[in-house]
């Protein structure tokens, strides 16, 4: 029964959560696995929680006090974002780890080339875009690089050009297939990054939307 506003019991068919949860753990459907995560726990999820503190890292203006290019910002990015989430939140990794098939860089060489990536130039969309994706390829830590390392960008780009990046305007697969495609050739992703960039850099609307759409690119 459904209490109504004037406090009457009436008949309704109406699942309570409980009874959401029993169909969705019922029903002959594999994506009804992925509606009870979300669910359950959409606000208790790793990713669920660093987005929340994606938004209040905005808010806070820490942003606004790192130093873009840097590695200590990236390092700063990802401690505010997967703080408390992840033991090994901020820290370099320290194993070599591949995904798709591709192996990012071997960790024993970061003293080499993370310093040599911090020297490259960022005054053009070039020189930054060929930063980001050296970057990418180091792969600094265990999770969260995307995330983490999409932010820096941006923050080079407002120091730099006074600009940042509108990622609702970049479809995800193509996102996807410009990175894998950059480790031999950063034509596809310059191009997309030049076509979505905007000079709303102070705009919280953008800054939170960039965010739901980065997050979105992690999704399996």
């Amino acid at each position: 029964k459904f209490e109504a506003p004037d406090g009457k019991q009436r008949k309704a068919d109406v699942l309570n959560s409980e009874g959401v949860i029993l169909l969705a753990k019922h029903y002959p459907n594999n994506r009804a696995a992925k509606f009870l995560d979300w669910f359950t726990y959409s606000d208790n999820t790793i990713d669920g929680q660093s987005r929340k503190k994606a938004y209040t890292l905005f808010e806070s203006g820490l942003l606004n006090s790192l130093e873009p290019g840097s590695m200590k910002c990236l390092q700063q990015i990802h401690a505010y974002l997967f703080g408390g989430l992840y033991e090994f939140a901020g820290q370099i990794r320290t194993k070599n780890i591949s995904k798709g098939g591709f192996t990012f860089a071997n960790c024993l060489h970061f003293p080499t080339i993370i310093p040599t990536i911090e020297r490259m130039p960022e005054t053009t969309l070039d020189e930054i875009a060929d930063k980001y994706v050296e970057m990418n390829v180091v792969h600094p830590f265990m999770e969260g690089n995307g995330r983490s390392t999409r932010i820096w960008l941006d923050l080079m780009l407002r120091r730099s050009l006074k600009l940042c990046v509108d990622w609702s305007r970049i479809d995800k697969n193509e996102y996807l297939t410009a990175m894998r495609e950059s480790v031999v050739d950063s034509t596809h992703i310059k191009a997309l990054l030049k076509g979505a960039l905007t000079d709303k850099i102070n705009d919280r609307e953008m800054f939170m939307k960039g965010i739901d759409y980065s997050y979105y690119y992690e999704e399996e």
